[in-house]
């Protein structure tokens, strides 16, 4: 059943597209309500529109808090058509229908990430008579027209022309559940950052936790091919990060590409100076920085593990130049990502038809951004790992200090190994990964595999551990394999034991007193 727009009711927040809206809809000779800025915008631009006070003949109160809570609006957005006593009930009352309801809210998101912002300006831009209008114009779908989104007025118009004037249910509906979107985030929103508030100061954590993702895309499959799988986005979400990646060529993103993409360019995006990351499985298999070029830095990432990288995500944090591209066609790839591509780079990965490139601009992040890990039952929320440290700050425990070249190894080192599954373990030099031992039981295993695994030779490396070393096992090895130094959190019981086999092969040892942990 169509729905004939009579009577539409204005009031939005975001007067984006307003104007030639509402113009399009006086073209069907449909009268106009609103409210405040939005009826003198209107007027403005030569709108009729009846102020909701006359309409209502009740004035507007509060400071604007009472304008729309009153029976003349509800009732004629809640009357169900077909429904005889609720028709008699109207013109009892002299109540008209309300055919569509245009109406964007207050800017409570906008207002309480606003630095300084204080709780009385929170509680002033909870919008009441907003979330009110929209419920019950959706909940009576079949019959009201619910608009929410500037984005969708050009659909509407298309609609109303094609039909004259008219709305169908199918549109009806699919703009409701929009709006119930929109009033679930909103009071999300609400119930999230009141839940932070104390007496004084605020709760790094709300009492209840809401959010809110939309669906991207339906995934081939997930992990495994008999697992469904879709990809969702958080609601309003602007920091840079696959989620908000533009997908330049290639097939469609799976399940397993964007994992990688997400570690890889967590990753990538991490280090300031110019870096190249080859992940698979969500670990590292090479990386490498150059000052000299983009190119070089691929290079000397590929050394680490040629064999492993085959099939991997490629991740740079400047953008991608035409001799690097030309390097990266000769292997197979599942995604390269970079903040940009020259048009001689695109050319020469076009050739590659399958291959992903996603484009990512680094930027300093606008949100505030957690670790969410789901658990059956629950979730669990953390802050991301963020940490900058000066290796040059941390505790010295050895007899012998680490040179300057060591350092600046360390610090390449502690920076990598943070981006390594537990138990994770890095053999570095001060601008190439040489060896990676991830996701192991036992720490002296990894140290082990770090060893093995290195395609380059281990004779000079530093170590970079993301836990302590509970015995001194991982530190003989390490010195079995030629390594010199090594950069820990340390706060084992046997911390002692660790330090001295450090200094009984010569090995210089800092402590930072944090973990990195990737579980």
């Amino acid at each position: 059943m169509d729905n004939e727009i009579k009577r539409v009711l204005i009031s939005v927040t975001d007067k984006n597209g307003i104007v030639d809206f509402a113009k399009e809809l006086r073209t069907f000779g449909i009268e106009i309500l609103s409210t405040g800025g939005t009826a003198a915008q209107l007027r403005v631009n030569g709108i009729d529109a009846t102020d909701i006070s006359d309409y209502t003949g009740f004035p507007e109160m509060m400071d604007g808090r009472l304008k729309t809570l009153h029976p003349k609006i509800h009732g004629g957005l809640l009357a169900l058509r077909d429904n005889e006593e609720h028709m008699k009930a109207l013109d009892g009352r002299g109540i008209g229908l309300i055919d569509m309801v245009v109406i964007n809210l207050y800017r409570f998101e906008d207002t309480v990430a606003r630095e300084g912002c204080t709780l009385e300006e929170a509680i002033e831009n909870i919008d009441i008579g907003g979330p009110t209008m929209l419920r019950a114009a959706a909940k009576n779908h079949r019959f009201v027209t619910v608009v929410t989104d500037p984005e969708d007025y050009p659909a509407i118009i298309d609609e109303m022309r094609k039909t004259g004037g008219n709305i169908s249910e199918a549109t009806n509906f699919a703009l409701a559940t929009k709006a119930f979107q929109l009033t679930a985030r909103y009071d999300a929103a609400i119930s999230n950052y009141l839940g932070t508030i104390l007496p004084v100061g605020k709760k790094d954590f709300p009492d209840t936790f809401t959010m809110q993702f939309v669906k991207a895309q339906d995934l081939r499959y997930g992990e495994n091919p008999h697992q469904k799988a879709a990809f969702y986005k958080e609601r309003g979400t602007s920091v840079p990060s696959v989620s908000t990646a533009l997908q330049i060529q290639g097939k469609e993103m799976s399940y397993n590409n964007i994992m990688d993409s997400d570690a890889a360019w967590l990753m990538a995006s991490d280090f300031k100076r110019p870096l190249a990351v080859i992940m698979k499985h969500s670990n590292p298999c090479g990386s490498a920085t150059s000052e000299n070029s983009l190119l070089e830095a691929y290079r000397k990432a590929l050394e680490t593990d040629p064999v492993s990288a085959f099939g991997g995500i490629v991740a740079f944090n400047r953008r991608l130049d035409k001799k690097t591209a030309e390097e990266l066609a000769k292997i197979f790839l599942e995604v390269v990502i970079a903040p940009g591509f020259d048009n001689e780079a695109l050319k020469v990965l076009e050739t590659k038809k399958n291959l992903r490139l996603l484009e990512i601009p680094l930027g300093k992040e606008t949100i505030a951004d957690y670790d969410y890990r789901r658990v059956a039952g629950g979730l669990l929320i953390q802050e991301r790992d963020r940490i900058e440290e000066d290796v040059r700050t941390a505790n010295v425990v050895t007899k012998r200090t680490p040179t300057d070249e060591e350092y600046q190894a360390l610090a390449f080192a502690w920076h990598v190994v943070k981006h390594v599954k537990s138990n994770a373990i890095v053999l570095t030099t001060k601008d190439q990964l040489v060896g990676v031992g991830a996701g192991q039981m036992s720490r002296v295993d990894s140290v082990k595999i770090a060893a093995m695994k290195a395609n380059l030779s281990t004779k000079g490396t530093v170590l970079a551990s993301d836990a302590f070393f509970p015995f001194r096992d991982g530190i003989d090895m390490a010195a079995e394999a030629g390594v010199t130094a090594i950069i820990q959190p340390g706060g084992s019981i046997r911390d002692e034991e660790a330090i001295q086999a450090a200094d009984e092969h010569g090995i210089a040892m800092i402590f930072t007193g944090k973990r990195h942990f990737r579980h």
